[in-house]
């Protein structure tokens, strides 16, 4: 009877329901002590007692895939980001790494367009004043007199441009690898240099994996080619801007703001000098939200566990179904 680890946060506030599909499918299941991803160190405090995890952004590096042989088979990836997870040294030992592309692009391209709305519209500071008894006028600008430019033009980079054509901006493009020349004719994409588009661009998305390529894509050198009063939004991986030089960016006055859901380090540590700012709104790695989306990705998980551990599964769509319906009316008899 193989034993599964599951330490995805997302699968947490209902997790009887997935120990016990996993259950009807002959496993035993180990729930970690988790809250935003496990270790290295806590991590190895498992290793030896499972065949498969399910996993969030758990750090799956080569010394820890060795402790956890030879049972492990199969590393399921909750959402799609695997970049801490060494894929490639674990297919070489024979453990297979699967996730589940294109998980959440419509909500975390909805996110972009919403921040990039309360920077140009000043919704939130508004919000603030009127509700402290002061009523002020902020002079707004339509995005449509704006240029935004998007950071790797991927799923969720190809939702954004999409979402603000229908705004009418004026839209910028960079990626390392070439982009299908009928999308960017048709969505009126000019694909240009990084230091180009930044130092054109009103609002600056990051959209691209976590790679070598893009570690720290914005640092101290890149945030010079930043034009005045531009500003930046990360929705996708903290360690994509050198935190260091973001701060200095916001210091200096040269970011008009700034809009991150993710960071380098999660949970955002309380002393971040992030909170000093009022001009940068936060967010706790949240931009994936939607109940929609997050059943894709839980049912793909767990299909894709349950592949590579080759058990059989034609049913998991109605399992599913059903320990949604029971779960609900348990909570609903709560």
């Amino acid at each position: 009877m193989p034993t599964i680890l599951i330490s995805a946060p997302y699968m947490m506030p209902t997790i009887s329901r997935f120990t016990g599909i996993l259950k009807q499918y002959g496993c035993e299941t180990i729930v970690a002590d988790v809250h935003e991803r496990l270790s290295e160190e806590e991590i190895l405090a498992y290793a030896g007692k499972f065949d498969g995890v399910m996993c969030g952004d758990d750090r799956f590096s080569p010394r820890v895939i060795d402790a956890c042989l030879p049972r492990l088979k199969v590393i399921s990836k909750w959402g799609t980001g695997i970049d801490s997870i060494d894929k490639v040294y674990s297919e070489s030992v024979g453990v297979s790494v699967r996730n589940t592309p294109n998980a959440f692009t419509l909500p975390v391209s909805d996110t972009v367009l919403g921040l990039m709305l309360c920077f140009a519209r000043g919704i939130p500071w508004m919000n603030q004043d009127v509700k402290s008894g002061t009523w002020s006028k902020y002079l707004g600008r339509s995005l449509s007199e704006c240029t935004l430019g998007v950071i790797g033009v991927g799923n969720i980079g190809k939702a954004v441009i999409r979402r603000a054509r229908g705004f009418g901006m004026n839209i910028l493009g960079n990626d390392i690898i070439p982009i299908a020349p009928d999308f960017i004719i048709e969505n009126g994409v000019e694909m240009t240099t990084l230091e180009d588009l930044l130092g054109r661009a009103d609002f600056v998305s990051l959209n691209c994996d976590l790679n070598p390529t893009s570690h720290h894509i914005i640092n101290h050198q890149t945030m010079e080619w930043i034009k005045p009063g531009a500003v930046l939004i990360n929705t996708a991986r903290g360690p994509l801007v050198e935190e260091a030089a973001l701060v200095e960016g916001l210091r200096s006055g040269l970011l008009g703001g700034a809009g991150f859901d993710v960071f380098e380090v999660e949970p955002l540590p309380k002393d971040s000098p992030l909170l000093e700012f009022d001009n940068v709104l936060l967010s706790a790695h949240n931009s994936n939200a939607s109940p929609a989306a997050w059943e894709r990705v839980h049912r793909n998980t767990i299909h894709n566990l349950l592949v590579d551990l080759g058990i059989p599964h034609d049913d998991l769509d109605s399992v599913m179904a059903d320990s949604m319906n029971s779960n609900a009316q348990s909570t609903a008899k709560g």
